[in-house]
């Protein structure tokens, strides 16, 4: 499953999506334009191509996985297949671009979780 979203996910909605994967971690596309993330899934790529169904720009989106229950600066990795674009400046699998890296930060803690929120130890 992947969720589109523009509002905060419940812990257990965040809880959800990562177990139906990778159990630590869940994978996210953000649209730093829109302010729209897609989160959940397999792979990146299927996330991208819903939020490019939907009407975001292809160097708009950046992926990246989530990690809620790491330490808050280790919460966050800006690496994707989707990332490489020479075209925009990225021929990397990480987001090369600080202020793009700020913006995805912002965003996850936003609508996944704030900085400050310790997710409770899984079961």
């Amino acid at each position: 499953m992947i969720k589109i979203i523009d509002k905060r996910l419940s812990r257990e909605e965040l809880t959800v999506l990562c177990a139906e994967y990778f159990k630590t971690m869940v994978k996210f596309v953000v649209d730093v334009e829109k302010e729209l993330m897609a989160v959940g899934g397999e792979l990146q790529a299927d996330a991208e191509t819903l939020l490019l169904q939907q009407g975001s720009s292809q160097h708009e989106l950046w992926g990246g996985n989530f990690y809620p229950w790491n330490e808050p600066e280790k919460r966050i990795e800006y690496t994707s297949f989707i990332n490489i674009r020479p075209s925009d400046d990225n021929a990397d699998m990480e987001v090369l671009n600080g202020a793009i890296k700020d913006k995805i930060r912002m965003m996850c803690e936003r609508l996944l979780m704030p900085a400050n929120e310790i997710m409770p130890e899984q079961d």
